[in-house]
């Protein structure tokens, strides 16, 4: 049996990624999406010398001159037009966000002064040039990249987005994507499942998982029928960029998945990965017909529940980050918190509840039932990557870390 590594896996997958092109979205929509041009200035940052203080502006030649008592000339409002100066011995009060009166170089706050009968006193014995100022361009100018190509927009961009006045941005394309689930025991979520069934609810599961990268899946449930299958994958694939199953890709006498697949077309790049849980892992692409738009690609994952859960986090995630223009690197890892055993030789994901202390990441197993153990996920933060060439990993060594929550 030729069991590809998870390294192996992995680069069969990141091979196959595939651009989906661009879209422009109103960019109050765009948080989560990679961003497909440069955001640039279109104009200087800020775009004039910027009150940055509540006070009064004057000149600094007056102040230096022996005066400290000025005159009020008026009120520099911010958003109101730019006044001037028009005595270099008088002040203007001025707002913080307001234009700089021409004719002032000084802004010196209200806690520092004090007014009466329309003069300004200040109590101080120096001042600096621009103090208080923030000046025309200081942050960007006109012209410079605020945001590259390829990020992935967070609301922090949505401010910048913004401020430039882009109300459409070009982002990366989404795939579109079917989830399809299969099998007879299988009922809905609303229904009362018979002894021998139970509820339909992998698919959910990635369905929440693929709604995190901000993709919104289609579902499918098909009966274990091979022409039946054969049927309804093939319209799949002719209407989907990316299919992604759940179940009927082992042994049994009902997975039919495999087989289908190839007969429909589907190239398998490979079958089965040297891993637990979700060692049977099925993934291939088929060329489209000429004319078509691009490749389709299948993710073909085992139909207990937790193979499901950690092969979309180890394989699906990246080869969709990569496919939209993330260079993304797991360099996340958590430390023992007590030695582990496990003989299989596999890489083994191990389900592991997380503690942050004094800057380190703590992983502390949280045994379960196997792979077939739903309910052992709501204890667990994320996967623990135990390498396959050992068998006994130790307290206070670290490895990867596949997280699912924030801990």
């Amino acid at each position: 049996m030729n069991l590809k590594t998870i390294k192996e896996a992995s680069e069969i997958i990141n091979n196959n990624t595939i651009d989906f092109g661009i879209e422009e979205v109103n960019f109050i929509n765009s948080v989560g999406r990679v961003l497909k041009e440069d955001i640039v200035a279109d104009r200087d940052f800020p775009p004039f010398n910027r009150v940055s203080m509540d006070g009064i502006a004057f000149s600094l030649e007056a102040f230096n001159s022996g005066q400290r008592t000025f005159k009020i000339e008026g009120v520099q409002a911010a958003g109101s037009p730019q006044l001037t100066l028009k005595n270099k011995n008088n002040c203007i009060e001025s707002m913080t966000g307001a234009m700089l009166p021409i004719g002032c170089d000084v802004v010196i706050q209200y806690e520092l002064l004090s007014i009466e009968d329309g003069e300004a006193k200040i109590d101080l014995d120096t001042v600096k040039s621009f103090q208080n100022i923030h000046k025309k361009g200081l942050d960007r100018v006109c012209g410079d990249i605020l945001i590259s190509k390829n990020t992935l927009i967070s609301p922090a961009e949505i401010g910048v987005v913004a401020t430039v006045g882009k109300n459409l941005v070009k982002v990366a394309k989404q795939p579109s994507v079917i989830i399809v689930s299969t099998g007879n025991e299988l009922v809905e979520v609303d229904e009362s499942p018979k002894e021998h069934q139970i509820r339909r609810s992998n698919v959910y599961t990635v369905i929440s998982l693929l709604e995190k990268l901000q993709i919104k899946a289609e579902t499918a449930h098909i009966l274990d029928d091979k022409e039946i299958l054969k049927s309804k994958i093939n319209s799949f694939l002719n209407e989907y960029d990316v299919l992604i199953f759940s179940g009927a890709v082992s042994k049994g006498k009902f997975d039919f998945i495999p087989e289908v697949l190839m007969e429909l077309g589907v190239e398998k790049l490979f079958h089965k990965v040297k891993q637990r849980p979700g060692k049977p892992f099925w993934f291939g692409t088929k060329t489209c017909a000429e004319g078509s738009r691009r490749k389709k690609t299948v993710f073909a994952f085992p139909g207990n529940p937790v193979s499901t859960f950690v092969n979309c986090l180890k394989y699906f995630y990246p080869w969709h980050q990569k496919s939209v223009g993330l260079n993304f690197e797991n360099k996340i890892k958590g430390i023992l918190s007590e030695d582990f055993f496990f003989k299989p030789s596999l890489t083994y994901f191990l389900q592991v509840k997380l503690k942050e202390k004094e800057g380190k990441l703590y992983a502390t197993p949280v045994l379960g039932k196997g792979s077939g153990d739903l309910a052992n996920l709501v204890e667990a933060d994320g996967f623990l990557e135990l390498p396959d060439d050992r068998t006994n990993f130790l307290k206070g060594e670290a490895f990867p870390v596949l997280l699912y929550r924030p801990f």
